[in-house]
């Protein structure tokens, strides 16, 4: 399984032919306490860069972007209920949708985990 992340703090975890897109463990962190997650419709496209959908935690709200293009498959409805998910599991349960990937190529323009992670050392 392949993930990449922007220097938005945003990740793409790559299954098959699916993306699952959240924020990071990091951009969680940041932003504090999640008390509202604003989920895209099914069958929405994205565009590599464009907000995606919206987080908001007691200090800010924040757009998500895609990190890559594709169509909106599936949402994290458990989000809906349980916004705090994000706090708890950003890069596993608190996923926020599933894109079917329409260009794989911009995965190599984002960064693998170790150079995430030395991004967030200039941080």
């Amino acid at each position: 399984m392949t993930v990449r992340y922007t220097k938005d703090h945003e990740y793409v975890r790559i299954d098959g032919d699916v993306a699952v897109v959240g924020i990071s463990d990091y951009a969680q962190g940041q932003l504090g306490d999640v008390v509202f997650v604003e989920l895209p419709e099914i069958g929405k496209a994205v565009t590599r860069g464009k907000e995606a959908a919206v987080v908001e935690s007691v200090k800010a709200a924040s757009e998500v972007y895609a990190p890559i293009s594709g169509e909106v498959v599936e949402v994290n409805s458990e989000l809906e209920g349980a916004p705090g998910l994000v706090n708890e599991d950003a890069e596993g349960k608190g996923w926020f949708l599933k894109l079917k990937v329409t260009k794989p190529d911009e995965l190599s323009e984002l960064m693998d985990e170790a150079a995430y992670k030395a991004f967030l050392d200039t941080l």
